[in-house]
């Protein structure tokens, strides 16, 4: 249980570090929003390209020694164009 704090103008809470923690809360942008009975503090989702080496490099990791079967062969094999005329 926490109480508001004066700070300024205005007012804030005191979150503990476990709830921070488990909540997602730590280092992020918060969202509020304003509900029946009260206020749900929520992390922003992040959208930016800050993440994506890390994401990358995760899903590479886990993919080690698997083949890719995607569409990259399909993309460099140009066979098809064989009676094509230019």
């Amino acid at each position: 249980m926490t109480t508001l704090t004066k700070i300024g103008n205005s007012q804030g809470i005191r979150i503990p570090k476990p709830l921070i923690e488990q909540a997602h809360l730590e280092n992020v942008n918060l969202e509020l929003e304003v509900l029946e009975n009260g206020l749900l503090i929520k992390p922003v989702n992040n959208t930016s390209r800050s993440t994506w080496k890390e994401n990358i490099e995760k899903v590479i990791s886990n993919h080690k020694g698997v083949e890719d079967e995607g569409v990259f062969e399909d993309l460099l094999n140009d066979n098809d164009l064989e009676d094509w005329q230019w």
